[in-house]
């Protein structure tokens, strides 16, 4: 059954279900898959608690004060404001709280019993099972943008058009091409990556073609998604300074000749780009390129799951290396808790490089006593941290900053709790400058308190 199918029949809406998913730390694999089938132990729950989910929704819908809040949950008002301010930081100026935020989650934040939820999900979906790990936010705000692939009705009944390309931003080793093959998957489409030799003149079967050639041929086929990497670069805006490439250039003129027939050709175009500034603004107007998605480093949770997740891919439970981890109870997230807090701003790519060198050291180690029952020491783990650490170079913690300034400017209601996680985190690396010392002869007492 899909998310829809059940919302209506239980006369509740999917958002907020979405929502619910969210407030209460669910599983998205305990819940619903990538295409929306809900899981039986999901369905199981909404129907026997219909009316629970219905008053978590009309208590989402409506904007209210910290007095109101206080009195549907019962829990004292500092606390309230506390978790507020903590998460969900926009307030209107009359005092009353956004409509988003909702009462019981806040309730769940400060303890109150909702074991009657988690009851329905004791079995957890294993790591390695899962369609992805964490991201929540990203998978549901993803998946309203892709809403008209996915339902007819909003064309046929509002007129809400399919977008016909979208921008997946982020800094290196975020994931953009990990979540573009996720939404040719969603949507069904067909993954076809824009090499790029395809911008410039080339052959296939000894035939001579071009981009144009490419785009018309793509046209041709039915639901193809089309991925370029390096679109910022692809994209740049045309200054009398720069100098671009001018297959690059020709590239920008066949898509914005052909970007209107995208919808009706079932095409949907997606660049990854390292930031959105320079991307000419001809490219980002409506009815092009006009669907903006920032794809986030890892926060401290998800980097700890991940990290379990390589550390664990592929290996059998008599294997030497998981004995060894579940020796050390390493084959549990709370195991990697505090080296991933020290991960700040690391992306995906650094968090493999980490699970590599650990890998190797753990081995290594073995090799040497052949003793099953070794002890992964802090020493080991910090050691593998290093090698990781090689990556976090000015140039990258750079492209952070600048990725945060595109994100409050393109996307600042999103992501709101991201974008304060990730901003604390890239302050950690900043440089405490020393005041510089005054120039010339000091008097008397002018260097003291």
């Amino acid at each position: 059954m899909k998310l829809n199918e059940l919302a209506k029949e239980l006369s509740i809406s999917p958002e907020s279900i979405k929502f619910f998913i969210q407030d209460f730390d669910l599983d998205l694999a305990d819940c619903i898959s990538t295409n929306f089938e809900v899981k039986k132990d999901f369905e199981k729950f909404a129907r026997e608690n219909a009316d629970f989910l219905r008053d978590y929704e009309k208590d989402l819908d409506k904007n209210k004060t910290l007095d109101q809040i206080a009195k549907t949950i019962n829990q004292p008002k500092e606390d309230i404001k506390k978790v507020i301010t903590k998460n969900d930081p926009n307030i209107f100026d009359n005092g009353m709280f956004r409509s988003s935020v909702s009462s019981y989650g806040i309730d769940q934040r400060l303890g109150g019993n909702y074991q009657f939820v988690y009851d329905y999900f004791g079995y957890k979906t294993s790591l390695q099972k899962r369609d992805f790990i964490g991201y929540r936010d990203l998978f549901f705000y993803i998946s309203s943008v892709l809403e008209p692939f996915l339902n007819e009705k909003l064309i046929k009944d509002w007129g809400i058009q399919k977008p016909a390309g979208i921008i997946l931003y982020g800094p290196p080793g975020s994931g953009k091409i990990f979540w573009a093959n996720k939404i040719a998957e969603i949507i069904n489409y067909h993954f076809k990556e824009v090499k790029k030799h395809y911008l410039g003149t080339y052959y296939v079967d000894g035939n001579k073609t071009d981009f144009n050639g490419f785009l018309i041929k793509m046209m041709d086929d039915d639901k193809v998604l089309l991925f370029m990497d390096d679109f910022d670069e692809i994209m740049t805006e045309t200054k009398a300074e720069k100098n671009i490439a001018s297959c690059n250039l020709e590239a920008q003129e066949i898509i914005l000749h052909n970007i209107s027939k995208f919808e009706q050709e079932n095409i949907l175009m997606i660049g990854s780009a390292k930031s959105i500034a320079q991307i000419d603004k001809e490219i980002l107007a409506p009815g092009r390129f006009d669907v903006l998605v920032p794809v986030f480093p890892p926060n401290a949770s998800e980097r700890s799951e991940i990290i379990l997740y390589m550390m664990t891919k592929g290996l059998e439970e008599d294997s030497l290396l998981y004995k060894i981890l579940k020796h050390n109870k390493a084959d549990k997230i709370p195991f990697w808790n505090d080296i991933a807090s020290k991960m700040k701003t690391f992306s995906n790519t650094m968090l493999i490089d980490f699970t590599q060198s650990l890998k190797k050291r753990i081995r290594n180690l073995y090799q040497k006593n052949k003793n099953g029952k070794l002890i992964i020491t802090q020493n080991i783990l910090d050691s593998a941290l290093r090698d990781a650490a090689s990556k976090l170079t000015k140039e990258y913690l750079e492209q952070i900053a600048r990725f945060l300034a595109d994100v409050i400017i393109n996307n600042p209601d999103d992501f709101q709790m991201r974008i304060h996680a990730l901003k604390t985190e890239l302050e950690t690396y900043r440089a405490v400058e020393k005041p510089a010392r005054a120039i010339g002869f000091q008097h008397n007492g002018d260097d003291k308190e």
